[in-house]
């Protein structure tokens, strides 16, 4: 019977639209596909791009509940269709996206101020997880992961980032030194990876041949188009990047920057393709070596092909000692800066919070404020889950690092918590 009603469906696409969601694993028993069908079923039944063309858009999320894949399908089954190259050809499909520009900050009218993030087939994104854990877990066997990384890695956040690095900083300033901290921006790093040169070092790594020749193809002969507002442009061939928005382009990313810091001699902490370096300058050498280590970045970024945005390249001098010593980058004076937002804290050259306390309040006031104008209740039960999701992350967002210490600005702080109490008295 099921099996007369999977050649039907083959068919007639339209039938597999008229189930309900989760049909399937209401109606057979867990562990019935990997008895009822042999080995290489699958990729011998189903024509090459059947899914996409039988499914709509979307249809998975909907029809699928949450681990159903896992218990209909047996252990192994993916690296056994990875090896018989079943995926590799249905990879075609899968290189289509849309691509919804997500606006960052800036002028709107401007399109550079938004991140184009890709939307793939979701199927496509499953089979990248799995290729991810795969990787992950290569690189952590090895020990190949980047210690100087903390984006997208397990473990590790913008918290972990701003300690570590300023733990290195304030211990020179606190025994009277100086030091300066340059603040580096990539453009459009994602979008401009060079795809031979990844694979090269992907292959560096040792990974399984068959992983690496799947990104590969993966990656190659891509195709986008933007949507906005329901409008579509026309398909466009992708010949650089990881795209954003996908499930292995951020350990991509992470891979293909892992060697920047190699030989350099100042204190390094990268978040994804955000990069600071740091050197002592009131000690002898000192910014000759800063000088050295901003050299050797420019060499890397013209070896991989992954220039710097010079214009939002910037230092900042720590210290009281600083000489305030000029750098430069392609020929390119470095802008001084007083203050700078490191992962979205507020870092001074004095290295007091009181810009950050005053941000981080303001922000979750005007939420408040839009929260209590938004909700009529005032009941407790109401306002304390929006409070919890909406408020309290301004105030507590990296507060490990920057908590504050001078009691005005721990009454800031308190002062908007208050406010919670008056509007729910």
């Amino acid at each position: 019977m099921v099996q007369s009603y999977l050649r039907l469906a083959i068919n007639q696409p339209g039938l597999c639209r008229a189930l309900p969601a989760c049909f399937w694993p209401r109606a057979l028993p867990d562990g019935f596909w990997p008895r009822a069908l042999p080995d290489g079923f699958w990729p011998r039944a189903l024509p090459d791009g059947f899914w996409p063309r039988a499914l709509p858009d979307g249809f998975w999320p909907r029809a699928l509940p949450d681990g159903f894949w896992p218990r209909a399908l047996p252990d192994g089954f993916w690296p056994r269709a990875l090896h018989a190259g079943f995926w590799l050809r249905a990879l075609q499909d899968w290189k289509l996206a849309n691509v919804v520009p997500i606006y960052k900050k800036g002028s709107r009218e401007e399109s550079g101020n938004y991140r184009p993030v890709s939307l793939p087939s979701v199927v496509g994104k499953l089979m990248e997880t799995m290729l991810k854990e795969r990787i992950v877990e290569h690189l952590k066997t090895h020990r190949l992961q980047d210690q100087k990384q903390h984006g997208f890695t397990s473990g590790r956040s913008c918290q972990t980032n701003l300690i570590d690095f300023f733990d290195w900083v304030t211990k020179i300033i606190d025994t009277g030194g100086a030091v300066d901290i340059a603040y580096l921006d990539f453009s459009k790093a994602f979008d401009t990876v060079p795809h031979r040169r990844l694979i090269n070092k992907l292959q560096s790594l040792s990974l399984d041949s068959n992983i690496v020749e799947w990104i590969r193809q993966w990656l190659s002969d891509r195709q986008q188009r933007v949507v906005v507002n329901g409008v579509y442009s026309a398909q466009g061939l992708v010949t650089s990047g990881v795209p954003q928005g996908l499930v292995l382009g951020p350990i991509l990313f992470n891979i293909f920057i892992s060697d920047i810091a190699e030989g350099i001699n100042g204190k390094v902490c990268l978040f994804a393709d955000d990069t600071k370096i740091c050197n002592r300058v009131d000690v002898p050498g000192g910014i000759s070596q800063m000088t050295n280590d901003l050299g050797k970045l420019k060499k890397w970024s013209e070896l991989w092909q992954l220039s710097f945005n010079v214009d939002k390249c910037k230092i900042m001098h720590l210290g009281r000692k600083n000489p305030w010593a000029e750098y430069r980058i392609f020929d390119t004076v470095l802008t001084s800066t007083s203050e700078e937002r490191d992962l979205g804290v507020i870092i001074s050259e004095d290295l007091r919070v009181s810009s950050q306390c005053n941000r981080a309040a303001g922000n979750a006031s005007r939420m408040l404020g839009c929260v209590g104008r938004g909700i009529s209740s005032r009941k407790r039960e109401v306002l304390m889950p929006l409070y919890r999701a909406l408020v309290r992350p301004h105030l507590e967002y990296c507060v490990q690092y920057w908590r504050p210490y001078l009691q005005k600005h721990i009454d800031t702080l308190e002062f908007r918590e208050g406010l919670l109490k008056w509007c729910t008295a």
